[in-house]
């Protein structure tokens, strides 16, 4: 049996639909290849800085695994992989998790702390350049209640009325 649709029953993309759609991945592109540029520079990956600011949030400076796996959109699998390679850097370090025997906490070390502080600023700039100071006030609210759509998140009140 074919699960291909038939082109009837296919719902293609108008030219306004497909321009936003095109300009979206665009978008994206551009200011993701722009930070990961710059963080690359402090020897850093996208998904490094996310393991180290998310971890530096939480209370012990510590995660689940599975917590953070799925707060980065990631398998389990995938992210213990990437940890090893954080662990061997002395950025992060795992321990078992008490509440769960087959999970792992992943704890931010000092070094992964100042690995964080350090390249914060830089990258903070890097968003910025890529990023927030080419929208007005008015692009990023709008932007802000896109994303709330698309990911089926409530809009913020203070941001909705910008």
């Amino acid at each position: 049996m074919s699960t291909k649709a038939p082109d009837d029953a296919v719902r293609w993309l108008n030219p306004d639909e497909e321009r936003a759609w095109r300009a979206f991945r665009r978008l994206t592109t551009a200011v993701q290849a722009g930070t990961a540029r710059d963080l690359a520079e402090l020897g850093l990956s996208e998904p490094d800085y996310e393991v180290l600011s998310t971890l530096s949030e939480r209370p012990g400076r510590t995660s689940t695994l599975r917590d953070q796996a799925a707060k980065m959109a990631w398998s389990r699998s995938r992210l213990s992989r990437h940890a090893t390679r954080m662990e061997t850097r002395g950025l992060v370090r795992r321990a078992p998790d008490p509440s769960d025997g087959r999970g792992c906490l992943l704890i931010l070390t000092d070094l992964g702390l100042d690995t964080l502080r350090q390249a914060a600023p830089a990258h903070l700039e890097s968003v910025r350049r890529h990023f927030l100071d080419r929208l007005a006030a008015e692009d990023l609210a709008a932007l802000v209640r896109i994303a709330a759509k698309v990911e089926h998140l409530p809009v913020s009140e203070d941001l909705a009325e910008s």
